[in-house]
């Protein structure tokens, strides 16, 4: 489903060019939402009606669910992820005004399930950056760029990667696979690559990199994404992601020494920091007369000295320390929220939720006020669909806060441990000699 093949509908494409300032995107939302909005005699229907009824992307995230993420830069992040569904949303009224939508259709509610649907599941093709839907082709779940199992096999028994074939229709280009075409995809398949658009087979071609016994589920990278990214586009999280990372305030003066974008001074999912990270305070850390004779030195990754390293490592674990301490919520409080809230999240009442959460009736009540729920005379009651739906977004904004917190301890650890390393070496009767 791409946005040309859409636009094929004459009422829609000239609704559609009389609105050149929206993007690709919201034309694609747009779209969606029209064939929606004929049911049944849309050719998409038995597609449409095996979406999910709701995601739990940041666009959707409520204020409670934001302030739940703790840490400044993700709230910004939801923040901003929401009013910019908001604003698409705001300019694409009058098209969607115009094709006469149903009044359930034109709501920001609905807006904000399309824009879901195509940030999580769209596929990359080559002429528009929209992406495409594509049946079958959206139901793999993610893996990790290099976080797939591993096949026991010896790689002399591998055999060549399974291929799936899902066709897509640019234009009028409907020829379909023949044996001749199967045989050149086949031969693609050396380049193990999870799934792309064929130009040469009008196609949308998935690859297995390695060999899945029978029962398994089979998995696709994405891309490279940190946890809060995933959880905005895709309204998920990974409990081990190699490529998430935490960022701590750093002092300005370690900004303007050194060259590196700010982006790439982290902590690594395993509690190391960053190779430019590193960099940046060892040179920071160097007296300003010398930091030009050593500046090579620090960029190529050396150690500038034992001294320098623990000045480095302390420095970086009372920052991480400094940042734990200003959250709300430990660790462990966050540990015993998230089981808790997994332990109710099935069958919970305002009340069993209040008695099963004693321990956090700040957070709890915050979040039963938020949803209309905290002065309720039926509080014995079920929750409602919407409520249950905003205890899974609190559910993944305080699994998301400990991740970023269990980083930042890690990495407590880390220089905790290369600081006793660098010392001993210090002490050392033959350093002493």
């Amino acid at each position: 489903m791409t946005r040309d093949s859409l636009l094929k509908d004459q009422t829609l494409y000239v609704s559609v060019n009389k609105h050149p300032s929206l993007s690709s995107n919201q034309i694609l939302i747009v779209s969606l939402l029209n064939e929606v909005g004929k049911g049944k005699s849309s050719c998409w229907y038995p597609y449409l009606m095996h979406l999910p009824h709701s995601y739990e992307t940041l666009s959707t995230f409520g204020q409670f669910e934001t302030q739940a993420l703790q840490v400044d830069d993700a709230i910004w992040t939801a923040e901003k992820a929401a009013l910019k569904a908001e604003l698409d949303w705001k300019a694409a009224i009058a098209l969607m005004e115009e094709l006469k939508f149903k009044p359930q259709l034109l709501t920001l509610k609905a807006w904000l399930w399309a824009s879901a649907t195509i940030s999580s599941r769209t596929l990359h093709i080559p002429w528009d950056n929209a992406g495409c839907l594509c049946p079958v082709g959206d139901l793999f779940n993610y893996a990790a760029p290099g976080e797939e199992p591993s096949n026991s096999e010896d790689s002399s028994s591998w055999n060549a990667p399974s291929l799936g074939v899902i066709s897509l229709w640019k234009g009028d280009a409907t020829e379909k696979l023949n044996a001749e075409q199967e045989q050149q995809v086949n031969g693609n398949a050396q380049r193990l690559t999870d799934g792309g658009y064929e130009e040469d087979v009008a196609a949308y071609c998935f690859y297995a990199r390695r060999n899945y016994r029978k029962g398994e589920q089979v998995l696709l990278s994405y891309g490279t994404y940190t946890n809060l990214e995933l959880l905005e586009h895709y309204g998920f999280l990974l409990n081990e992601n190699s490529n998430d990372k935490a960022f701590i305030p750093l002092e300005p003066v370690i900004y303007s020494s050194c060259s590196w974008p700010k982006d790439s001074l982290f902590i690594q999912q395993n509690g190391k920091p960053s190779f430019a990270l590193l960099s940046a305070v060892r040179l920071w850390a160097t007296p300003t007369n010398q930091r030009r004779s050593v500046g090579h030195l620090a960029y190529s990754g050396c150690l500038l000295s034992a001294e320098n390293e623990i000045i480095v490592m302390q420095w970086i674990a009372k920052k991480c320390d400094d940042v734990l301490k200003k959250f709300l919520t430990s660790i462990e409080e966050d540990k015993l929220l998230s089981y808790n809230i997994d332990k109710v999240q099935d069958f919970c009442t305002p009340m069993e939720l209040k008695n099963a959460l004693t321990a956090f009736r700040g957070e709890v009540f915050t979040f039963l006020e938020a949803n209309g729920q905290l002065n309720r005379e039926d509080a014995k009651l079920p929750f409602s669909s919407k409520t249950r739906r905003s205890v899974d977004r609190w559910k993944l904004a305080v699994q998301w806060r400990l991740r970023y917190k269990k980083t930042l301890l890690d990495c407590i650890s880390y220089s905790s441990e290369m600081t006793d390393k660098f010392s001993s070496q210090i002490n050392s009767p033959m350093r002493t000699k």
